[in-house]
């Protein structure tokens, strides 16, 4: 984000593990210690009130754009103020070139994350979203008590906040959609559709990391 003042907001449960990190001038670290939670579901679905809650105490006073992107992605290519607006959602590289019939929404009316068949405009991916910091604090709170919501009513969504994430874009369709070269994969081969990859998530060991 050339030109702009940036603030990397490191949330973790386990803060004296973080090295310390010299950046460039207008580029500040912070680190944000949550609670720790028992499986990787949980941590999941925990992200939006552990954002809502950093928004409203601090992050609201610090900064007039917020994007969320999970740890364990890599900066390939430049990352700029093209992806600015009031809500900004990214499509899942998985599910860019498929039928939305085969789209893993929650597809169980009996919860809050349920989109029913043939709705949908796209599948976004929960690893990337963002926008203007009061929009993203609005929408990580609806999101926060529709997991609630479900969680009172003993069910967990398809694919946990993505899931919540998902239902509500699409009553609230997002200002800017970005490809999927901003939320790609390193382990699928990069199709011709896709010129530059910008933002992807690492190959990794996935049980050893959710054990």
């Amino acid at each position: 984000m050339k030109g702009y003042r940036v603030n990397y907001y490191i949330f973790t449960d386990n803060p004296e593990t973080i090295p310390d990190v010299q950046l460039q001038p207008g580029r500040t670290f912070v680190i944000v210690p949550i609670k720790k939670y028992s499986s990787w579901q949980e941590i999941s679905m925990r992200r939006m009130e552990a954002i809502n809650k950093h928004i409203a105490e601090t992050s609201h006073q610090e900064v007039d754009y917020l994007f969320c992107l999970d740890i364990d992605m890599v900066f390939y290519n430049a990352w700029g103020p093209e992806t600015l607006g009031d809500t900004v959602a990214a499509i899942h590289p998985g599910y860019f070139n498929v039928p939305r019939s085969q789209f893993p929404y929650e597809r169980r009316s009996s919860s809050a994350a349920y989109i029913p068949d043939g709705e949908g405009d796209f599948y976004y991916g929960g690893a990337v979203f963002g926008g203007l910091v009061k929009k993203v604090y609005e929408f990580t709170k609806t999101c926060h008590m529709t997991i609630l919501t479900d969680k009172a009513n003993g069910i967990m969504a398809a694919w946990q906040e993505e899931s919540h994430l998902n239902r509500h874009f699409l009553s609230h369709k997002p200002s800017k959609v970005l490809s999927p070269e901003y939320l790609w994969d390193d382990r699928k081969p990069k199709p011709p559709e896709i010129h530059l990859i910008r933002f992807s998530t690492v190959d990794k060991n996935y049980n050893e990391i959710r054990d």
